[in-house]
């Protein structure tokens, strides 16, 4: 992995994103950080070039997004639009809001959605991600939700974003999921995972919880990943003390050289 292919989820600063010039200046403080990408999510409303090009201006790469799930699945044409007007290829499907996965009909159908829309995005020239979440690993009939997904809907439909914290919530190895989708896993979410003082799991800087962090990057790379982005969905304190402990961790123990 190189220092240029790790991003920070911009959800991660949601706080910080709610106007164009609170994203401005987030966008300046996380590449003074040392970051050179970033993933846009939980940003607040700004015209979809504008953004681009105070990406551009700080010198970061938009590298993907995360779309609203229902436009995704319902208006996947809004998308490509919008997509075209980031100047960004790589988009993820974030949260199966609605979808009842205690149900063959609920998974049956958004397993069809995630197709049709897929398609519509990979014809356009733009690749949909599923991110998970621990729900996906339960199982429906004694098959894993989230395997029966990725093994019915072909790879140049849909993508994987796993999130290594909730596949490990979910119960499943971090590192043999990756390794299942080997070849369909253009971005990876790094997302560590601990437990506090009061005996509960959170979610931890990149280096401060108990993933195993090389043996996961080893793998995501032999896989074909190429973005590895940074998330974590509470952070401690300042949020920015925690993008930035992560990065540094990343620079010092798991970048190349």
């Amino acid at each position: 992995m190189k220092l240029e292919q790790v991003a920070v989820q911009l959800y991660t600063l949601r706080n910080h994103m709610k106007t164009p010039a609170d994203m401005a200046k987030t966008l300046k403080r996380v590449r003074e950080i040392g970051y050179r990408a970033v993933q846009m999510s939980g940003v607040g409303p700004i015209a979809p070039v504008e953004f681009s090009k105070m990406c551009q201006g700080e010198g970061l790469t938009l590298c993907a997004t995360h779309e609203s799930s229902d436009d995704i699945l319902r208006n996947p044409e809004a998308i490509v639009s919008r997509m075209k007007a980031l100047g960004c290829t790589l988009t993820a499907y974030p949260y199966p809001r609605g979808i009842d996965f205690g149900s063959e009909e609920g998974v049956n159908q958004l397993i069809a959605d995630l197709t049709h829309a897929g398609t519509v995005l990979r014809d356009a020239g733009i690749t949909l991600c599923y991110h998970n979440h621990n729900l996906e690993y339960r199982k429906l009939n004694g098959t894993v939700i989230m395997h029966r997904i990725y093994d019915e809907i072909p790879a140049d439909v849909l993508g994987a974003e796993l999130d290594t914290y909730w596949v490990q919530m979910g119960g499943a190895d971090v590192v043999d999921e990756i390794d299942r989708v080997a070849g369909r896993q253009p971005i990876l979410h790094l997302k560590d995972c601990g437990v506090d003082d009061d005996n509960k799991t959170v979610f931890c800087e990149i280096g401060n919880g108990n993933l195993p962090w090389k043996r996961i990057i080893a793998a995501a790379e032999k896989g074909g990943t190429e973005w590895f982005a940074v998330e974590q969905d509470t952070c401690p304190g300042d949020e920015f003390d925690s993008v930035k402990q992560s990065f540094d961790y990343i620079a010092a123990n798991l970048v190349e050289g």
